[in-house]
């Protein structure tokens, strides 16, 4: 991107720290921290702004996208728009529809993400939905295998980089993530599903007690 590009870019952003600048959105997008009951707060409060045409979607990883709708005014134009992280340089985005989200938001929110040159997957409404269903108990996995000492952060990173031939190791990946967010979203698959195999390691529970939340603030796994 040249100079006069970004300068460009940065004109057509407008920052505000008010609720009410909602009410000129045709799309918002909620990225707020992954907890539930914060996340239905804001919602209430995003409805209540937002134009009554507006698809509000969240970026949640794991939180159901129908209990998400069911605080608003419109559950049909609620919408799960899960970006990967790192947002610039992952081309996916999972969409996840609601009991209630209409073919209208599905195809709006598809369109949007096109626009911006991602893919997209369509996922059910289920805890986790599909990428986090699969990737946090890999992760909180590599943590117990860490507790248990069965290997070095090193080796089991190594390990399953080499090994099955993934960009990063368990343990680096989740220091980017943050490690808070993925017990978080541990917790809400643990809780949400009632399955034993959804608890996280006690490793993770204690690296977050610590406040070491990865490459966020320094400390993780590994220090930045």
């Amino acid at each position: 991107m040249t100079a006069d590009e970004k300068a460009a870019a940065l004109g057509r952003v407008t920052t505000s720290t008010e609720m009410a600048a909602l009410g000129q959105a045709d799309f918002v997008v909620e990225a707020a921290t992954e907890n539930t009951e914060f996340k239905l707060l804001l919602f209430e409060k995003i409805a209540a702004a937002a134009p009554p045409h507006a698809v509000l979607a969240s970026n949640t990883s794991s939180i159901s996208i129908t209990k998400i709708a069911a605080v608003t005014d419109r559950p049909e134009q609620v919408i799960g728009m899960h970006f990967m992280n790192p947002v610039p340089v992952m081309k996916l985005v999972e969409v996840i529809t609601g009991l209630a989200t209409s073919d209208a938001t599905f195809e709006a929110t598809s369109q949007l993400a096109a626009e911006m040159n991602k893919v997209t997957t369509k996922s059910r409404d289920i805890p986790g939905f599909i990428a986090n269903r699969i990737l946090m108990p890999y992760i909180n996995e590599a943590v117990q295998t860490l507790y248990e000492g069965i290997g070095t952060v090193e080796d089991i990173d190594t390990t399953m980089k080499l090994g099955t031939n993934v960009p990063m190791g368990p343990l680096t990946l989740a220091d980017f993530i943050g490690l808070d967010t993925c017990l978080a979203i541990m917790q809400v698959l643990h809780t949400e599903l009632g399955d034993s195999k959804y608890r996280p390691s006690p490793l993770l529970v204690q690296y977050v007690n610590a406040g070491w939340y990865g490459k966020k603030n320094g400390r993780g796994f590994y220090s930045y």
